[in-house]
């Protein structure tokens, strides 16, 4: 199973990038180097991928489950090392669901997704503790 983007320079250090169904979305280095903070940075996308992911998981779980979804709002807090990769090594999800959702279900998907289902989780958590909490709207 293959996945492919790329990535054009707009102009400094400002690229678009583009998915193989014509997508795209602008990242962005910081001002200091030369950016314009006109857009993601790169572990900003690992962090969207993460959320994404994740959130997908938890409403096929639930809907399979029969629970009516309103509205799920997704928060990510994450922490880097300070050291050269900078990598993640603390990372939480914060799920807060609308509608007719129990809690014990939205638990449920949410550990689900984030301990088996997500590969966005699979890869992030060799380098970062994941930790997710739930609300109910």
């Amino acid at each position: 199973m293959g996945t492919t983007i790329s990535l054009k320079r707009v102009s400094g250090y400002k690229f678009e990038a583009q998915n193989s169904l014509d997508k795209t979305m602008v990242l962005d280095g910081p001002a200091k180097i030369g950016g314009t903070d006109d857009g993601f940075r790169p572990m900003e996308m690992l962090l969207v991928g993460l959320a994404g992911c994740s959130s997908f998981d938890v409403l096929h779980t639930l809907e399979k489950g029969r629970q009516e979804v309103e509205d799920l709002d997704i928060k990510v807090d994450a922490e880097r090392v300070d050291a050269i990769p900078a990598v993640f090594s603390k990372i939480h999800v914060h799920f807060a669901a609308s509608g007719k959702v129990t809690e014990k279900r939205l638990e449920q998907a949410v550990s689900l997704s984030i301990e088996k289902y997500c590969s966005v989780a699979a890869m992030l958590c060799k380098t970062a503790e994941i930790t997710h909490s739930i609300e109910i709207k």
